[in-house]
């Protein structure tokens, strides 16, 4: 896209401090630093895994325990943990991004049993819109409209991509539209996208910087952003797609990984996650919600959308979805990128 290329010094000088600031160590207070754990992960949750990191180490299981951090783009970091980046315990933006270790002999076959599936955050797809929402931005319909500039991550890098594109396709399917129109749409999509940066986090930087009118995004990075003061506001569709980030300790983890996944998935480890913009996990009973600041309403922060879409239930599981939609070469969505890319 010739818009895009203007913008190329811009993203990268962004994509760089994320980069920096996002993947350098970052140990936290302990108690005595007799255990340090490596985390590698995505980057949109790095805020809310540092409140469960500092409310376990509260914990007698979490006494003494420190932490060395890495985070990027899902699929980056998922890569560089199969090539040997240190780490006891990854999250990641989805489960492809795990299968990828557990092929790799590095993560047990077993992780994702039981009955969180593996699964550590939840939160849904919405759309990011400067303050005051100038553009009406109501519904996905809206994305196409001359005029309205997108800001979403690349495919190619980013889970939390994928969650956005396939919310769009979904929109237009369940509305009962055949699949060469869900690809008519989502061409004019991509026709609106100003920058796609890699990572979820890169592209709330872009669009905080000044880059587009909506950004479609995490329902828990719009209520993070907000927590810090960005001016912006968000909309949650009334059709929108489920976003189940999973999360898995290595088989040679420090045992004291596991006691914080158990943690982080426990009550009071979800509480945590939850005051950071993130939908508490249906599978964790007894979640005290609250208040939560940067919600559209903080007294009930999680709407139900009349409609709310699965990776399971509506398209069939992740490997279903990965050689349909984004396989490197034949992928619905692989290949409409491209085409906008040349554009």
């Amino acid at each position: 896209m010739r818009h895009l290329r203007s913008l190329g010094p811009v993203l990268a000088l962004v994509s760089a401090i994320s980069l920096l600031s996002a993947c350098a160590p970052t140990p936290l207070n302990s108690t005595d630093g007799s255990t340090r754990l490596a985390l590698a992960g995505f980057a949109v949750p790095k805020a809310a895994n540092n409140a469960a990191q500092a409310a376990f180490a509260e914990t007698e299981a979490g006494a003494g325990v420190s932490w060395s951090e890495s985070y990027g783009p899902s699929g980056d970091q998922s890569r560089s943990v199969a090539g040997g980046l240190n780490a006891d315990l990854v999250h990641f933006s989805f489960t492809p991004d795990i299968t990828r270790l557990v092929d790799a002999g590095l993560i047990d076959e077993s992780w994702d049993a039981g009955p969180h599936r593996g699964i550590l955050t939840d939160s849904v797809v919405v759309f990011v819109v400067r303050e005051g929402n100038p553009k009406k931005i109501s519904g996905w319909d809206d994305l196409v409209r001359d005029g309205v500039g997108i800001v979403t991550p690349n495919p190619g890098s980013s889970g939390a991509a994928r969650w956005n594109i396939l919310g769009a396709w979904q929109h237009i399917i369940a509305a009962g539209g055949a699949e060469a129109e869900a690809e008519a749409f989502l061409t004019q999509i991509f026709e609106n996208v100003k920058a796609f940066p890699g990572s979820g986090r890169d592209a709330t930087q872009a669009f905080a910087s000044g880059t587009g009118d909506v950004l479609i995004s995490y329902e828990n990075e719009a209520i993070l952003a907000r927590q810090n003061g960005e001016k912006i506001d968000y909309v949650v569709p009334d059709d929108t797609l489920l976003i189940e980030n999973p999360a898995a300790v290595l088989k040679d983890a420090d045992p004291k990984a596991t006691a914080f996944l158990e943690f982080a998935r426990s009550a009071e480890g979800q509480a945590q996650y939850v005051s950071k913009g993130f939908r508490p996990l249906s599978s964790t009973k007894g979640v005290t919600v609250g208040e939560v600041q940067g919600a559209n309403d903080p007294k009930n922060p999680f709407p139900t959308p009349s409609k709310l879409f699965t990776i399971d239930g509506d398209f069939g599981g992740w490997s279903a979805v990965n050689e349909k939609f984004f396989h490197e070469k034949n992928g619905i969505i692989t290949k409409l990128q491209i085409k906008a890319e040349l554009s």
